[in-house]
């Protein structure tokens, strides 16, 4: 029976599911596991996926699922709640299913998007543990990427202290001059923190450090994160660390990992990192955990990794990409698959009908706020004026050559005549459509999205890439920019235009993933642009070159790698029963 979501807050729900809730040792035999497969951490497991690849190596994939979604309202459209309602639903029907969502941020955890563990009865458990560290993968990669700038600042220190033979004859290096104001990497910590956005670090007396300007980070932005998210396995990510560039040299070299003699030590931190965690819907469905939520700069997807095991273990996996198609799909599509060499089946289409109200020209929604009264009432005008932005992100699907599924993730006060025009539209648009209400009813409200999936499985597709690795920088950007975002041309600010003639000229980068960045909350460059914006242009203001994770990131606008803390964040509203230890307040 699902749990009375209208009355029950999700953390209530998350405790009461939790006591039926399987054990790292049921868990090896629910899915016919090896005992050394399974690698209990307390009530989790994490599945060792080099044994569970070799064993595995053989057996045909399953069905690959994607979940993405319209352009989102601040407060998001419920794609996590759409990943785990659907494998709720084909564990209805009786199928071997699975999938993977990403680890949550503690910054928008305790600000105001709260966690990302699905709601209601689609939820993934544990909840508390799920939303504050889990097994510690965000916690290793902020000491690894911290790690790096400890070994920098020390080396700098130490360089402005001794002439070049008492270094050589105290540490053994060389000197690698390093040019305090091209420092590219800073601190990270995994909270929405403006104050430490731009700080000044070295303070004091000689041995203090060195004094120079720095930064912090949120830690999900972090390069490692993103390497986390690709490479294939342990040994990818230790070749992968010391390529990256934390600085440059006085004469403009790049000084890497590998020249500081640190990647060794950052990869013994990620050591247990490169293992998914196992966790499970609440209604005990299996669900890993992999890689982190940051979608900008960083590729916003569940890692390769799990996906490969998922497909081998599952006859049915289920990943989710960040954010909206023009984003998350289009990452999902012409990185994560080129980089994995995994084909999806259907890419199902989470959308909202409050979202389109506001892309039909509805009152301005605000993170933190609750959703103006105009969307709890039927307007189908409205409604009819913002489907153009859905018909946009199914046209997109298509033209990847594989099936799209609409799913109107459902609300109470959704009437009957406006699902039947989001359904019509979608249907004449080509795609199928259903209503999910897995919130309220768990398996049970999303039978009918599992029957579509199942179906559009079923179905030949003719998967291809938007774009040839050949193509170069400037034409993909404006590729991507015209078919994915409806812009009519793309424009190069001077210096990001010399930056990408650069790229272009030199063969070290023609197996660079483009890697995207602007706002999630439009398909422009401009977060106040809703629906389908018309005769604009992209302006592209810099060019990031992460050369770990092979990324280079055109930017479109500003954004900022360290979110800032609202007036009214969530953390208010945390708190632990200091009787039995249980969290309390989570969403």
């Amino acid at each position: 029976m699902p749990y009375d979501a209208l009355t029950m807050k999700d953390w209530q729900i998350s405790e009461e599911a939790e006591k039926n809730m399987p054990s790292p040792e049921s868990w090896r035999g629910k899915l016919n596991l090896e005992k050394d497969e399974v690698l209990p951490y307390g009530r989790f497991a994490k599945l060792d996926f080099l044994k569970i690849m070799n064993r595995l190596q053989n057996k045909p994939d399953g069905k690959y699922i994607e979940i993405t979604a319209i352009t989102p309202t601040p407060l998001g459209e419920g794609k996590s709640t759409t990943s785990i309602g659907l494998i709720e639903g084909l564990g209805k029907r009786g199928k071997n299913v699975g999938g993977c969502l990403r680890q949550p941020s503690g910054g928008p955890t305790m600000n105001v998007k709260g966690t990302s563990a699905g709601g209601g009865n689609a939820l993934l458990i544990p909840m508390s543990e799920f939303s504050l560290g889990l097994t510690g993968d965000i916690n290793d990669i902020m000491n690894a990427h911290n790690l790096a700038m400890v070994a920098l600042t020390a080396r700098m220190q130490h360089e402005r202290n001794y002439d070049d033979a008492d270094l050589m004859k105290r540490t053994g290096m060389r000197r690698l001059n390093i040019d305090p104001t091209r420092v590219q990497m800073g601190w990270v910590i995994d909270f929405c923190a403006q104050s430490l956005r731009n700080i000044v670090i070295g303070m004091g007396g000689r041995m203090d450090g060195y004094l120079m300007q720095s930064k912090f980070e949120i830690a999900v932005s972090s390069e490692l994160m993103a390497m986390l998210a690709i490479v294939r396995d342990l040994a990818d990510l230790r070749e992968r660390m010391d390529h990256i560039t934390i600085a440059y040299d006085q004469k403009g070299n790049p000084v890497t990992i590998g020249d500081l003699e640190v990647g060794g030590a950052m990869t013994a931190w990620m050591r247990n990192t490169i293992n998914p965690t196992l966790m499970c819907t609440s209604e005990y469905q299996p669900c890993m955990v992999h890689a982190g939520p940051f979608a900008n700069i960083a590729i916003g997807q569940s890692s390769i990794i799990a996906d490969r095991i998922g497909l081998k273990m599952f006859d049915y996996h289920i990943t989710e990409s960040g954010f909206a198609a023009d984003i998350g799909f289009e990452k999902f599509w012409n990185v994560k698959c080129r980089l994995s060499g995994l084909r999806p089946h259907v890419s199902v289409l989470t959308t909202t009908i409050r979202a389109l109200k506001m892309h039909g020209g509805g009152p301005k929604v605000v993170s933190g706020l609750p959703f103006p009264d105009a969307y709890a009432k039927e307007d189908l005008k409205l409604l009819e004026q913002g489907l153009p932005n859905m018909l946009h992100h199914i046209k997109t699907i298509k033209l990847s050559g594989i099936n799209p599924v609409v799913c109107i993730n459902a609300f109470h006060t959704d009437t009957r005549d406006e699902i039947a025009m989001v359904r019509r539209a979608a249907e004449q648009a080509g795609a199928r459509c259903v209503v999910g209400e897995y919130w309220a009813k768990g398996g049970e409200g999303a039978l009918d999205l599992a029957d579509a999936v199942i179906d559009a499985c079923n179905e030949p597709h003719d998967f291809k890439f938007l774009y040839p690795m050949e193509m170069k920088l400037r034409d993909r950007v404006k590729t991507i920019a015209t078919i994915m975002y409806g812009a009519d041309d793309v424009t190069w600010l001077p210096d990001a235009e010399v930056k990408a003639k650069m790229i272009e000229s030199d063969p070290e980068y023609d197996d660079y993933s483009t890697m995207m960045v602007k706002t999630q909350l439009s398909l422009s460059h401009d977060p106040a642009i809703k629906g389908v914006p018309k005769g604009w242009v992209l302006p592209i203001r810099d060019v990031l070159i992460y050369t770990g994770a092979k990324f280079i990131c055109p930017m479109a606008g500003t954004i900022s790698l360290m979110p800032g803390t609202s007036s009214n964040p969530s953390f208010r509203r945390v708190d632990v029963d200091v009787t039995t230890g249980k969290v309390h307040g989570l969403f």
